[in-house]
């Protein structure tokens, strides 16, 4: 499935989350790898810099995102995201702003809270069988006593 948003200029709107562009800081940058004189004279590359702990998000879904273990999140809670698939700027700043939605919406839902249960009797009897087994198995490998 994929995601559809409206990407008009000013506002990003994702499926739950209303992102403001105002603060997202894009820059363009020269794109790494190879491409010939396209690649070395235009800068295609998106940069992306998204401060979570100042935006506008709810406090619970900023929580979620610091809480990421996401390599693209540095220590001050700033979201940085470098877009070059695409040879367009236009099209890479789409990228950037779709993987940035993607990103967000990951932790849009908070957690179904974890139930603690029980094993069932058969359960703990298929268990203790198996480790039976496997004890009798061992047991078999050994050296004989003299």
């Amino acid at each position: 499935m994929r995601l559809q948003f409206n990407c008009r200029p000013g506002v990003f709107m994702a499926p739950m989350i209303t992102i403001n562009e105002a603060e997202v800081e894009i820059s363009a940058i020269r794109a790494q790898g190879a491409g010939g004189q396209n690649v070395n004279k235009v800068s295609t590359a998106i940069h992306l810099r998204f401060e979570v702990p100042s935006s506008s998000l709810p406090e619970a879904i900023k929580t979620r995102l610091l809480a990421l273990a996401d390599s693209r999140l540095t220590s001050e809670g700033v979201f940085v995201l470098k877009a070059q698939r695409h040879r367009t700027q236009e099209q890479n700043r789409q990228d950037a702003f779709e993987r940035l939605n993607e990103w967000v919406n990951s932790v849009a839902h908070p957690p179904k809270p974890r139930r603690a249960t029980k094993p069932t009797y058969g359960s703990q009897q298929r268990r203790l069988e198996s480790k039976s087994q496997r004890s009798n198995t061992k047991q078999l490998r050994a050296k004989p006593l003299d």
